[in-house]
């Protein structure tokens, strides 16, 4: 498991970037943390490390939002407002999970029995005694 400190938005930004400059085709990352934690800031960041440079923002509404203008794909995802898991299925989450691309879901509790088995976690979490801005961010490999 990795660790890091964001004592400001930048911070969180510029290690999405990293992320996504090192990330892999197949590989899925489940993002995890409240509201206002910074989860699209470091998505944000991930796609600019990817190449991406268009403008990219939570799928909230969509289920699923596909980015094709960097290096490899990037399917973006946020499941929250999934009634059904078969609603996956049909949105065509095997292509994405299993294809060239990379993949992140958010509330990737709600599709456990879905997820690959091997699979990264990133969670962010907010300390108010630390600072208003600052996050801890952890990545694990699982």
């Amino acid at each position: 498991m990795l660790e890091f400190d964001s004592l400001q938005t930048e911070d969180t930004f510029r290690l999405g970037v990293e992320t996504g400059e090192q990330a892999k085709p197949g590989e899925v990352y489940c993002l995890v943390g409240d509201l206002g934690v910074g989860k699209t800031v470091f998505t944000q960041g991930f796609a600019k490390g990817l190449g991406i440079e268009e403008p990219v923002s939570s799928p909230t509404f969509t289920i699923l939002q596909t980015y094709d203008g960097g290096r490899i794909p990037f399917y973006h995802f946020d499941v929250y407002r999934i009634g059904d898991i078969e609603e996956m299925d049909e949105i065509g989450y095997e292509d994405c999970f299993y294809g060239e691309g990379v993949s992140f879901v958010e509330w990737a509790n709600l599709i456990q029995e879905l997820l690959p088995s091997h699979y990264k976690v990133i969670t962010i979490t907010k300390d108010l005694e630390r600072g208003f801005d600052y996050r801890k961010i952890t990545i694990e490999t699982r």
